[in-house]
């Protein structure tokens, strides 16, 4: 099963270095990893998307609590929460039928176009992953230069916050 764990921390070096440490002594994988800091400049916050068991999860939840760093973390996949990646896509845009085709899908996902150029596109997408998937299938793949995604990054929805 897949899990979104988000952990506030304490904004200093090494933090994320042993955050990775810990998963990876342990054998677990990171899908996806996101870090910035939050409004309190001493915090930050970390959004990690891995898959595994609940009882899995259990024990990295655990592990990570010990860690100093770590202020508060939480499951957001538990409940109902919200979550979005970014995806800039470059594409090739030669020929008028081609450079049409593409705005067509643009508009259709809800994209922008944030850089043009005489022979590419690139386009700028937010969503869940199956979104960008979907986009990433629905264009003609001879068409994609380049694909960059930032991971997942999530908030719970209502009234319940990851706070110190």
């Amino acid at each position: 099963m897949r899990h979104i764990i988000s952990v506030l921390m304490e904004n200093e070096s090494g933090a994320l270095s042993r955050v990775a440490g810990l998963f990876s002594a342990r054998g677990y994988n990171i899908e996806s990893l996101t870090v910035a800091p939050t409004e309190d400049a001493s915090l930050s916050r970390m959004t990690l998307v891995t898959q595994g068991s609940n009882e899995i999860v259990e024990q990295i939840t655990k592990q990570l609590n010990k860690l100093v760093d770590v202020v508060k973390l939480a499951d957001i996949s538990d409940g109902s929460h919200l979550e979005r990646e970014l995806m800039l896509i470059k594409l090739r845009a030669q020929g008028d039928s081609t450079r049409a085709e593409i705005k067509r899908m643009v508009d259709i996902y809800r994209a922008r176009i944030i850089d043009v150029s005489d022979d590419t596109f690139i386009v700028e997408l937010t969503g869940d992953g199956e979104k960008l998937n979907a986009f990433i299938a629905a264009v003609d793949p001879t068409l994609i230069l380049e694909t960059v995604r930032s991971g997942a990054t999530g908030i719970s929805r209502g009234s319940k916050s990851l706070q110190v």
